[in-house]
């Protein structure tokens, strides 16, 4: 079997614009602020943990592409061009593949063209309707790195990030690309806010995005007057378990259990990234799955909240940093979905 590695990651997250960010506040172990979050015409709040304004500003969001875009773009994008690094400066242009998972979408132009058109449908601005359809962020991503031969949006439970990861290594393996960056971005308002409200009153959301470059090469070629000091991502992509889908395995919990067992057996050494600490739905066929596991575990969500398809990015550019920075040989992530299905994956430090 090819290998594939891991040879870049991004995120935004309410810890902030970068990994550096979001690792600093899991260290700190301390869940972040949360701020209200209106819903318009009745008196209720939600708590929610916003991503803090880029302090500076990243150049990027100064392009063209990006200057009237959801924030879901915006942060999808800087997550991406993190992952991507030097490659999509480089003097040899990348074929990059790119595939953008998502769970509830571009929301922010939607409820405000929505109530455009309510109010007076003739006078409802056209320009705000291409941000509303699901694939516009991976087509301003696309319009960024320049040389995209292949680009899918996939829209599921968070789940679909590790589906995500898969499609990008079959392409890598097939030599349809050179590089696949793996996207996982939401963002929220009191629409998506109301509607995790009739599941779990306490679920607090945040907002963000997380991004994977996987490549067949350890080491890519990065461009040093670009980026003197790269992050040393040596990771490998080892596994990514078939879906468990709750129907064929009679239940959540089942479904836990069976993506449990279709992972290696771990180490003390080994950490676990979980998806506790989110909505209490899955809480327990998750923690029933993983109640021996003998290694540290990590709760992402329980310091930066429910991110739904960003939260799943999160926990997969966690897993890889824990390994890049020498803390753990191997991660192992699990993802149980709202709805639909379980999936795991594992990654490992590169082998020479």
């Amino acid at each position: 079997m090819t290998r594939v590695y891991v040879s870049g990651a991004g995120a935004v997250s309410p810890a902030g614009w970068g990994v550096p960010a979001m690792r600093a506040a899991m260290e700190a172990g301390c869940p972040l602020p949360t701020g209200p979050l209106a819903y318009p015409g009745i008196e209720r709040q939600f708590q929610f943990r916003s991503v803090p304004a880029p302090d500076p500003r990243p150049a990027l969001l100064a392009h063209p592409r990006l200057r009237r875009t959801s924030p879901i773009t915006q942060y999808a994008a800087a997550a991406a061009l993190e992952a991507a690094g030097a490659l999509v400066s480089s003097a040899n242009p990348t074929r990059f593949g790119l595939i953008f998972c998502l769970q509830s979408g571009p929301v922010q132009y939607a409820t405000r063209f929505y109530g455009e058109v309510v109010k007076d449908p003739a006078t409802a601005s056209p320009l705000l309707f291409p941000e509303t359809v699901f694939s516009a962020p991976a087509s301003h991503i696309a319009a960024l790195l320049g040389t995209v031969p292949i680009a899918y949006t996939l829209v599921g439970d968070p789940t679909s990030f590790l589906e995500g990861l898969a499609m990008g290594a079959s392409w890598l393996t097939e030599g349809r690309v050179d590089a696949c960056l793996v996207v996982g971005a939401e963002e929220f308002n009191w629409l998506q806010a109301q509607a995790v409200w009739h599941f779990d009153h306490h679920a607090i959301l945040g907002a963000g995005a997380g991004a994977l470059c996987l490549s067949l090469s350890a080491n890519p070629n990065r461009n040093p007057n670009l980026n003197p000091n790269p992050p040393p991502i040596c990771a490998e992509l080892e596994l990514i378990t078939d879906q468990a889908t709750y129907r064929e395995a009679g239940g959540m919990a089942s479904a836990a259990r069976q993506m449990r067992t279709r992972i290696p057996e771990a180490t003390a050494a080994e950490v676990l990234v979980n998806g506790l600490g989110g909505t209490a739905r899955p809480v327990k066929a998750e923690s029933a799955a993983w109640r021996d596991w003998p290694g540290a575990i990590v709760s992402p969500k329980r310091v930066l909240g429910e991110g739904l398809m960003a939260a799943s990015a999160w926990q997969c550019v966690l897993a890889v940093d824990a390994i890049s920075t020498g803390r753990h040989p191997s991660a192992t992530v699990s993802v149980v979905g709202f709805d639909q299905q379980a999936i795991g994956a594992r990654f490992t430090a590169a082998k020479p």
